[in-house]
């Protein structure tokens, strides 16, 4: 039996993915699912298989030429696109004067086809359509006798012997079917069986139960069959056995960003699954920056969580579960201050093993935004970000970039100029610190790349989420300065001017992020620490030693009064 596999289609319910790699080579778990779809038809004794394809069609073309198959396997171009009905015309020559098998290209499925060819041949009507209860699609009426009625779905009046069902894409034709298809035109397969039953023609459903079947037509659809299939094997190379029963997934709470965050366990396991979301471009994703970057910081014994399997193309990455006590309540928790002081020492030693060891062997291609934390990222994803986001969208100000631009220029340089280079977190809040069993690990460095090591310390010190009290601050950068001393050279005078600059941009940034997240991403959550991260960037911009940025503190003073008196 010959095979046509349908794979003209745009997939335009997975735009914009579909801009650039055509739906069939998708990849489900590292294998793109034409390939799947190809090598499970073999296995059901498939001789021949056609594909028609128009839609980014040299793509699929060139992948089936880079495939060495047993079997014939070929592609046809459709100069237009001529439908499921017009599709199967167009393959005639192919497919021959013997009975063939139809199947879409989008879906993933373990349908038995062996089980559906014996059925066909049982019986002497011109197709017969696999059908199963699938409750989004149930709009097939099939009898008692396994005869397809209609395709127009349940209503009042419907015979109680009836029953509606979903068509599965997968059906076994006889080649009188080309005589119901008109040549070289657009038309569905189930308009050319609407027409045949008019003729007085039976269609014959094939009910399958007690399979897999996914439609992989929506991000949704598409990123639940890649989870089916790599959620076990996470789970197997995380403890080592496949005897562990059924996978049970809870959504956990999210934060700042788009990912989703699952907690996957069985029995006394768990691990952490990050959904990353799809991505179908050529440049690097967050999800391969994560995946890199948290390998390479393994490998240099920084404390972060294991990475057991990842898929790029879906965005789905299974890491350690490291419980659910990050270092913000770690420290709320904390008798006095010089408990909190001690648990910093304890998080700031690490942050600078991370910073030293981290850049060692570090590719800067791993990153997914810049290379480094350079000029005219601090003056577009920091101080823009702050104007734009936080000044003019959360405030309601107005306010124009142009007008401190030259200020953003100076407090950039000056941020560079005093900088002590390193493997920069670029997030490194208490939130994205976790305790688990005592240990300190690091989350969330996907957005990592070299820069200053004073910048961690601005993002770890200046919190808004812990607020220290500012001589806690000057206690802890004190004893970072001479820690780091011990670790490297460095000029200590350089070394606090520098943290003094990142401290105004990290908090810029800050500020930028809450006024996005609150009114942007409807996260109400993050508005709380405004006035936190407003007043401590106040404070750092009037102290004695940093009263260059003139305007800038003549807005932020302003932008302080309008937020009081909006609350």
């Amino acid at each position: 039996m010959k095979a046509l596999v349908l794979a003209a289609g745009y997939g335009t319910r997975l735009r914009p993915h579909t801009e650039h790699i055509p739906k069939p080579l998708f990849p489900i778990a590292g294998h793109p699912l034409i390939d799947l779809t190809i090598c499970r038809l073999m296995n059901m004794g498939i001789t021949g298989i056609v594909i028609n394809v128009h839609h980014l069609h040299q793509q699929i073309t060139s992948f089936i030429q880079s495939r060495d198959y047993p079997i014939k396997v070929t592609t046809r171009y459709e100069e237009k696109v001529l439908g499921t009905g017009g599709a199967i015309k167009n393959v005639s020559d192919f497919l021959g004067d013997q009975p063939f098998l139809v199947i879409n290209s989008d879906i993933l499925t373990d349908i038995d086809i062996s089980a559906v060819r014996a059925f066909h041949q049982q019986h002497p009507h011109p197709a017969t359509l696999v059908m199963h209860d699938y409750q989004t699609f149930n709009h097939v009426r099939v009898d008692k006798n396994e005869n397809i009625i209609a395709f127009s779905g349940k209503d009042e009046n419907m015979p109680k012997n009836v029953s509606c069902q979903a068509f599965t894409g997968i059906q076994i034709l006889d080649p009188l079917i080309m005589e119901f298809i008109p040549e070289n035109k657009f038309i569905s397969s189930i308009d050319v069986y609407k027409k045949m039953i008019q003729k007085g023609l039976t269609i014959k459903a094939y009910t399958s139960t007690n399979h897999y079947w996914k439609d992989i037509g929506t991000p949704e659809s598409f990123t639940e069959a890649v989870y089916h299939k790599t959620a076990p094997t996470a789970f197997d190379k995380a403890f080592g056995s496949k005897n562990h029963g059924p996978l049970e997934r809870t959504l956990l709470a999210g934060d700042g960003s788009d990912r989703q965050w699952y907690r996957i366990s069985s029995n006394s396991h768990s691990l952490i699954m990050a959904d990353h979301g799809i991505h179908s471009e050529a440049e690097i994703a967050e999800a391969e920056s994560f995946i890199r970057i948290g390998s390479h910081l393994r490998k240099q014994k920084i404390p972060v969580p294991e990475i057991f399997l990842s898929d790029v193309f879906s965005g789905l990455v299974y890491v350690q579960d490291l419980g659910g006590i990050n270092f913000q309540t770690v420290i709320q928790k904390a008798r006095n201050n010089i408990e909190v002081i001690d648990l910093y020492k304890k998080v700031i030693d690490q942050a600078l093993d991370m910073s030293i060891n981290g850049e060692k062997s570090f590719d800067p291609a791993w990153t997914y935004q810049t290379k480094a934390y350079d000029r005219q990222l601090i003056l577009d994803k920091e101080c823009r970000y702050f104007v734009d986001a936080f000044l003019n969208n959360y405030l309601k100000s107005d306010v124009a970039y142009s007008d401190l631009k030259t200020e953003f220029e100076s407090l950039a340089d000056h941020a560079l100029e005093n900088s002590v280079t390193g493997f920069m977190h670029r997030d490194l809040q208490s939130r994205n610190i976790m305790v688990s069993d005592g240990k300190i690990f690091f989350i969330d460095f996907q957005g990592a790349r070299l820069g200053p090591v004073q910048y961690d310390l601005a993002s770890l010190l200046t919190d808004p989420y812990v607020n220290l009290a500012e001589a806690i601050q000057e206690i802890l950068i004190d004893y970072s300065g001479k820690k780091l001393e011990q670790m490297m050279p460095i000029d200590k005078n350089k070394f606090f001017q520098g943290y003094r600059y990142c401290s105004l941009t990290r908090i810029l940034q800050s500020l930028g992020a809450f006024g996005y997240l609150s009114k942007i991403k409807n996260k109400p959550f993050f508005e709380q620490f405004i006035p936190i991260a407003l007043t401590n960037l106040q404070k750092r911009l009037t102290s004695p030693d940093m009263n260059q940025f003139h305007l800038l503190t003549e807005i932020v003073k302003n932008a302080l009064i309008l937020l009081n008196s909006n609350q």
